[in-house]
């Protein structure tokens, strides 16, 4: 069902030269594997297309616009299936380091200003998709 949102929003085909190209819906499976997992791209398992393809065809597919316009189709999918409220989603772009002395390197990234958590934050929030959110909590 999601694939049927997804699909027609995604390039068929880059390039027409080499190879045949591979299915853009095992290549999307392989590329949200890796968004799910945070694994390196070489660490993609076999039962997807070869991680140079999925990588190549997420960055062609980041650059070109794809990408965001499916993230936002299958948010309002599952926003008009009822199975998502908008009002009460928030993006939480914090994380912990484990490094030592990492308060110290903490400390370092506040001081750099744009770098901050705070900036990071007021930057989700003035982003067209952020206002978004924010417009359908009113």
């Amino acid at each position: 069902m999601q694939w049927a949102v997804v699909g027609p929003l995604l390039p068929k085909r880059i390039g027409s030269m080499g190879r045949p190209a591979r299915d853009a819906r095992e290549v999307f499976e392989g590329i949200l594997w890796i968004l799910r997992t945070g694994a390196p791209w070489k660490d993609l398992p076999e039962r997807f297309p070869p991680y140079q393809t999925c990588h190549r065809r997420f960055q062609a597919w980041n650059q070109g616009g794809a990408m965001t316009r499916a993230l936002h189709a299958l948010a309002q999918d599952l926003e008009e299936r009822g199975q998502i409220d908008l009002s009460e989603c928030f993006i939480d772009g914090t994380f912990a380091s484990a490094k030592r002395r990492a308060l110290e390197l903490v400390r370092q990234g506040a001081a750099k200003g744009p770098r901050s958590w705070q900036c990071r934050t007021a930057t989700v929030f003035l982003s067209p998709s952020g206002l978004e959110a924010l417009r359908r909590t009113r």
